[in-house]
């Protein structure tokens, strides 16, 4: 899909480096999300391994990306799945059990057999296919856009996916799409495939433009999103 030529960001609007791309960190309560898994297997060895800050261990994306790397055996993809999961979270009760969900509505065999599918289809047809598959035939009950597109972005490697890597689509980014103009009033939640598409498209061009990586355009959306919902009104 072509786009036509789109600022996606006010002028001025720094865009991260690289390096704090994928030092973007969260914290975690450990206790609280064993409480909700199916069983400890679940739980990637990695996080027990991430530093403290404040009192908390936090998990960065460069840690996610290794734990994907390990996405090609079963136990590999249930630790991508924690992971996202606990990288997009954050730390309070309410937001874990929420997000954890995904582990009590659907059976293990079928969460498996979904993440399977869906990342096969990344592989083999790139991110937008991937997109439909999570959205539709392979979807995971209470496993939405705004995490299934984490799952999607840390196992996408551009080189795996061919022309456009994954990259994460939620509110803040949504927003800070709407804010751009890029095609009227861009919507702030149930993003079908084509809205997906369109996303990666203007994504990956602006990155051209900018001589940057596309997750780097993502990231300053997504504080550009944050800034907006904070503004004073």
């Amino acid at each position: 899909m072509q786009s036509a030529m789109v600022d996606l960001m006010p002028s001025g609007t720094a865009v991260p480096e690289r390096d704090a791309v994928l030092g973007q960190a969260i914290p975690f309560d450990r206790d609280r999300w064993l409480a909700h898994l199916p069983d400890a297997n679940w739980w990637p060895p990695e996080l027990d391994e991430c530093p403290t800050a404040a009192g908390r261990r936090r998990v960065d994306r460069s840690v996610v990306f290794g734990i994907a790397d390990r996405s090609d055996s079963v136990e590999g993809r249930r630790h991508l799945l924690t992971a996202a999961l606990v990288w997009g979270t954050g730390t309070t009760a309410r937001s874990v059990a929420r997000r954890a969900r995904v582990f009590s509505d659907s059976s293990h065999r079928d969460i498996d057999a979904r993440l399977e599918a869906a990342l096969g289809v990344l592989r083999q047809e790139g991110a937008v296919a991937a997109y439909h598959a999570f959205n539709n035939e392979h979807r995971i009950r209470f496993l939405g856009p705004a995490f299934f597109t984490k799952v999607l972005y840390f196992a996408g490697r551009e080189e795996r996916t061919g022309a456009w890597q994954p990259l994460i689509l939620d509110r803040f980014v949504a927003l800070a799409l709407r804010a751009s103009g890029t095609d009227g009033k861009w919507p702030t939640s149930g993003w079908r495939t084509p809205c997906y598409e369109r996303y990666l498209s203007l994504v990956h061009e602006h990155a051209r433009r900018e001589g940057v990586l596309p997750d780097q355009i993502e990231a300053a959306l997504f504080t550009h999103g944050k800034h907006l919902v904070r503004r004073p009104r």
